[in-house]
């Protein structure tokens, strides 16, 4: 099964289970029951006191200029999540698949202890039998590896593979099984375990988009002056452009603490013993907030995070995602911000591996531009990423993506970085994508063919379960 067919399927359990779907909360009324809170701050040994507290934001918004996004916005996550919002973190911005698993490769051969991986898709292929050769060679040598696969994103994957894995050691969890009789908890086939996260000995970590398969293992290969790659051929395959990052320092303990926190729901068995949850020092200077959303959740944090942080930005909002099914919240939160003058600008797929996805997403392209939203295609690359820059000072890189099923339906994670150190990276990675997009500007969108039209029309209409 293909990446399409796969969600072709999950389109269809995605039906099956239309008579338990929930509905998006209402942000407007959240955001102001939670407003008003002093933002909180906790390094390795704990929280701070609320004078270096004050501190810590005071040096912020000095660094990063009076933005009220910054104030405001801690405030609000720290008031909706458990997750504390971390000092003395290094964090690295790593581009497409190539760079991720040669950091993760690197990672995992220096593990001491353990080794706790969770992805959505683990495929059967070179890369696939790469992560098994390393992990079953890290239990050989004592580490304890401990997997968790989601049952539709391993869909096409050989039970065979995961087998291989049990046999060697490794301590394995299938997420939600499709087959109800393997169920461990209440069968709920359409709450899917969308992240991805690599916690190797309690102190360094990777989340973001990428999954393990070979599908990412190319890059993007961007061409000389930002130039987007060339068309695909046999020889040349379609390559994929994702972002995710390594993290190391005292926030990793809470990207474990998510880890644990599945495998606990999901009632695998018992973990073999481990210094799960090492005394972790400070790495280096970045500030960062974990945020999961789990299904069981009252509202997705990671969604009401960031309408927040569109609805507080003054001067721009970048966001690069490669599914795009917006509900009519986000959709208001993006015009209204492009209304008060802010620089709203979305990096979007010109292809996607789901073409009701990509139609029900140019669906609203139409008012996005009449609102003065500024849309770019990606070319020469299929668009995986999920990462937003806001005001030149917050960032976030996770899985969640700007669909309805992030926001309802899957188990997602996304790192918040603040600071105009890191968001600069995050800018230049921005401006380099734009250089490989096509921009849409609305004569020529209105022009586009009536058959395109009819496409977005009908894939809207399934937009709350692509």
């Amino acid at each position: 099964m293909s990446l399409n067919r796969r969600a072709v399927a999950l389109l269809t359990f995605s039906l099956l289970s239309l008579p338990g779907c929930a509905t998006l909360p209402d942000t407007s009324a959240l955001i102001e029951h939670h407003a008003g809170q002093a933002a909180r701050f906790e390094n390795a040994r704990g929280p701070l006191s609320v004078q270096r507290n004050a501190a810590v934001l005071a040096k912020l918004k000095q660094r990063s200029g009076d933005i009220d996004i910054l104030e405001k916005q801690i405030a609000l996550e720290q008031s909706i999540s458990d997750s504390p919002l971390v000092l003395g973190n290094k964090v690295t911005l790593l581009q497409d698949g190539k760079e991720t698993y040669a950091a993760m490769f690197a990672a995992i051969a220096q593990a001491r202890d353990h080794i706790n991986l969770e992805s959505y898709i683990i495929e059967d292929d070179a890369i696939g039998r790469q992560f098994a050769e390393l992990l079953l060679s890290s239990q050989a040598r004592g580490i304890q590896v401990n997997v968790i696969y989601d049952s539709v994103g391993g869909f096409n994957t050989p039970k065979a593979y995961f087998e291989h894995l049990r046999e060697g050691g490794i301590a394995v969890l299938e997420f939600n099984p499709v087959n109800p009789l393997n169920a461990r908890t209440p069968w709920l086939l359409n709450n899917r375990d969308h992240r991805k996260i690599l916690v190797v000995d309690g102190h360094t970590a990777f989340i973001g988009g990428i999954n393990i398969s070979s599908v990412y293992a190319s890059g993007s290969l961007l061409g000389p002056r930002g130039k987007a790659a060339p068309k695909p051929t046999d020889k040349n395959p379609i390559v994929w452009r994702d972002t995710d990052l390594q993290i190391e320092g005292p926030v990793v303990a809470e990207l474990q603490k998510l880890f644990m926190s599945t495998w606990e729901r999901q009632r695998g068995k018992a973990l073999a013993a481990r210094d799960y949850f090492p005394e972790l020092k400070a790495q280096g200077s970045d500030i960062v907030r974990s945020i999961g959303s789990s299904y069981d959740d009252p509202f997705s944090l990671m969604y009401l995070t960031l309408i927040s942080a569109i609805g507080n930005a003054e001067k721009q909002v970048y966001l690069t995602h490669a599914y795009f099914v917006p509900d009519a919240q986000l959709l208001q939160a993006l015009t209204d911000a492009a209304a008060r003058g802010v620089d709203v600008r979305l990096i979007l797929p010109s292809q996607s591996d789901s073409n009701l996805v990509f139609n029900a997403g140019r669906s609203h392209y139409s008012r996005l531009l009449e609102a003065g939203v500024k849309l770019y295609e990606r070319k020469g690359a299929l668009l995986h990423a999920k990462t937003a820059v806001i005001d030149g000072v917050w960032s976030t890189v996770g899985s969640s993506n700007l669909d309805w099923r992030s926001s309802l339906d899957n188990d997602e994670i996304n790192a918040v970085v603040l600071g105009r150190d890191f968001a600069q990276k995050m800018l230049t990675m921005f401006t380099a994508d734009l250089q490989a997009s096509q921009a849409i500007d609305l004569p020529t969108w209105q022009r586009r063919p009536l058959t395109n039209r009819l496409k977005e029309w009908l894939a809207q209409l399934l937009g709350r379960f692509l």
